[in-house]
């Protein structure tokens, strides 16, 4: 049997395996993120060998699929009034936390990271910088957080792994020998950033018009509609691609568009414009998010085995300090100078601060570096991969945890503050994501 024959079996075997105990794990501090990481470094060249090392290609193109959903329901879900009904909490971490943690990760990286030329520091910043809300998901779904600090760090996770893409782009342009370098800084800005953005404006918008008018005339199945989803978000990162731009920047600007069209249906009652015609939640994007999910999880996978392993084997006091920093400095002291003066007490802005995990965004970004094969992107690609593989530990493992302990601690901060508390306000209700799964644990 071939090399891709025991790949294909393994990843197989392990989803199937998965699948039968989810419902198990999911009462456990082992995460699915954990289950598939692991099981790839065992399988991987490092342990076992089962899984085949040799051609990459494959595995880039599934973790770009991957991200390309991930990024396009993601930005689906996001509606303006996250932004401003209720949405300091987001608006900060976006607007001043994320700019604030890459440039700490870059700062960070200088002194620890030696033989990185200062562009390759910046990419390390921006690569580590974007939050991935699925690897500690009961931090966000548990019930006994406060809807305030759950629908913020939903909102964050899902833009800025968008948000990071322009700086990537013109960063990794800045560095010799790459790929985009041929183009320049210039070049690159216009066509991965403006061209793509508005061939994602352009498709989105009128795809999603298309949609509402075949629901309109009972043109289209519900089937048809989780399908249609799929093809958006495939042609709006091809067209990207062919023009020569970014196909994740114009998959998610897409993603917006879409979702906006999705939701302003003419005539609609408030409120009513997430439903379908029978009064239900609109499952459109239903088939699109849960295959992101699996996508991402075999990504997981494929990552612990070809990436992670072999990091495993050249660790160095360097890559491992920079890890925990990135984890911790990074993101804590940003997401703290962020909310100064927004009135939210410590145990919030700790929690807030502490779930901040790196995942699929980084490792997709750093494995995009890493083909470029220009100096620095190996020693680039294991601090990607420890950090990752660090996030996927501990935050996996403390989210159920420190869930019910801060659950704890609001319940008793707001009967004590009498209507006062910061936390306690309301907040727009839906924009969940399947991936993140459904809230729960007690009512808050």
């Amino acid at each position: 049997m071939s090399g891709g024959a025991w790949t294909v079996l393994a990843v197989a075997g392990v989803t199937a395996a998965h699948a039968l105990g989810s419902r198990r794990l999911s009462t456990t501090p082992v995460s699915s993120a954990l289950v598939f990481t692991g099981c790839g470094v065992l399988l991987g060249p490092a342990v076992l060998g089962v899984v085949d090392a040799h051609d990459a290609g494959p595995v880039t193109a599934l973790l770009e699929a991957a991200l390309t959903l991930v990024l396009f329901t993601d930005a689906m879900t996001v509606r303006r009034r996250d932004l401003t009904v209720g949405g300091f909490l987001p608006r900060r971490l976006l607007g001043i936390g994320l700019l604030l943690s890459i440039a700490a990760g870059w700062l960070l990286a200088w002194p620890l990271l030696p033989g990185l030329t200062v562009w390759e520091l910046a990419l390390v910043g921006v690569i580590l910088a974007p939050t991935d809300a699925a690897l500690g998901k009961t931090a966000i779904s548990d019930r006994r957080v406060p809807p305030l600090v759950r629908q913020g760090l939903n909102v964050e996770s899902g833009l800025n792994d968008g948000m990071v893409l322009p700086f990537f782009l013109v960063f990794l342009a800045a560095v010799p020998g790459t790929s985009y370098a041929t183009e320049g800084v210039a070049g690159t800005f216009w066509r991965s950033l403006l061209l793509s953005t508005a061939l994602g404006l352009l498709v989105g918008g009128a795809c999603g018009r298309l949609l509402q008018a075949a629901r309109a005339r009972g043109w289209i199945t519900r089937e048809g509609r989780h399908v249609y989803v799929l093809a958006v978000a495939a042609g709006s990162y091809e067209l990207a691609v062919v023009t020569d731009g970014s196909g994740f920047i114009a998959a998610w600007v897409a993603g917006f568009a879409f979702g906006h069209a999705l939701r302003n249906v003419p005539g609609a009652a408030p409120g009513t414009a997430a439903l379908d015609g029978t009064g239900e939640r609109d499952t459109t994007p239903d088939l699109a998010e849960d295959l992101g999910g699996l996508l991402a999880s075999i990504g997981l996978l494929l990552f612990g085995a070809l990436l992670l392993g072999p990091a495993l084997q050249h660790l160095s006091w360097r890559i491992v300090l920079y890890a925990l920093l990135s984890l911790t400095v990074v993101r804590l002291v940003p997401v703290a100078l962020s909310l100064l003066g927004s009135g939210l007490r410590a145990p919030t802005v700790l929690y807030v601060g502490w779930f901040g995990p790196r995942g699929l965004a980084s490792v997709v970004l750093g494995l995009l570096v890493a083909e470029e094969h220009v100096a620095g992107t190996e020693l680039l690609g294991r601090v990607v991969a420890v950090t990752v593989a660090l996030s996927v530990l501990l935050h996996g493992a403390t989210a159920p945890a420190l869930a019910g302990a801060y659950g704890a601690w609001y319940r008793r901060a707001a009967a004590a503050s009498r209507g006062t508390l910061k936390e306690a306000a309301e907040v727009p209700a839906g924009g969940e994501r399947r991936r993140l799964g459904h809230p729960g644990g007690p009512a808050a």
